[in-house]
């Protein structure tokens, strides 16, 4: 049977989720636990792929195995896994369901820290030494609606056979000190969430105008984007099936 399992995880002390030769992954805790308590070898899916120290408050994964699971699972491996990965549920589902190319749409969260603040260090970005202009921010994000080739964003060198992208949503929230970006789209390249709030910032501190943003994208070149935020302020927070 394939099942399905929801979790969660701190990326700070991982090289992101997929497995990596020489390097942490979060794969790869879940796999050495899932295959510790299933006495067999488990490979999973997961629905993407997140960059080094990228934080995950709701992702998926699939994997196949013949035997039954039990409701106790959850909790046996909650406690075979590391405190900073997290299971909240298993279920099963279709044998042809896939994590990855059956989601239809992933949602992601970017946090800015405006004032200097010693318990966001490692959640936010820390800049408050500028001053950023929000409505100019967000008068950007209008623009990303125009376009669905995000080259100019996405990752040099990667095995992407497209780079088409339909986003859904993209707007930015302040919160006292705090401040939010939320994106959502069918799906991203690798770095690009990143590679639009390094840009965005630059809209906000006047390097940039937000009518600017056009011209960057139709580069199609990723030299003329922002230098990638932070990984460690960007957490994805949902991706969507139908199940």
């Amino acid at each position: 049977m394939r099942y399905f399992i929801e979790f969660s995880y701190n990326g700070k002390n991982y090289f992101g989720y997929q497995i990596q030769p020489d390097a942490v992954s979060v794969q790869e805790e879940l796999e050495k636990a899932l295959s510790t308590i299933l006495r067999e070898e488990i490979r999973t899916t997961g629905a993407g792929r997140t960059d080094t120290g990228v934080h995950a408050k709701k992702i998926f994964a699939h994997f196949d195995t013949e035997k039954t699971l039990d409701e106790n699972l959850c909790r046996r491996l909650n406690s075979f896994l590391p405190p900073d990965i997290a299971v909240k549920r298993i279920f099963p589902v279709k044998d042809d369901f896939h994590a990855r190319f059956d989601a239809t749409y992933r949602t992601y969260e970017y946090y800015i820290s405006l004032a200097k603040n010693p318990f966001t260090q490692e959640s936010a970005w820390q800049h408050w030494k500028r001053s950023l202009d929000i409505d100019k921010m967000n008068e950007a994000c209008k623009i990303l609606f125009e376009y669905e080739d995000f080259t100019s964003f996405a990752k040099l060198k990667t095995d992407n056979k497209t780079n088409i992208c339909k986003i859904y949503k993209a707007e930015w929230e302040q919160n006292g000190t705090e401040l939010k970006f939320t994106v959502s789209a069918n799906r991203f390249l690798r770095n690009m969430v990143r590679a639009i709030v390094g840009t965005m910032v630059e809209i906000g501190t006047g390097k940039i105008k937000p009518e600017d943003l056009r011209k960057v994208i139709e580069d199609k070149n990723r030299n003329a984007a922002g230098t990638s935020a932070p990984g460690h302020g960007l957490y994805l927070v949902d991706v969507g099936y139908e199940f």
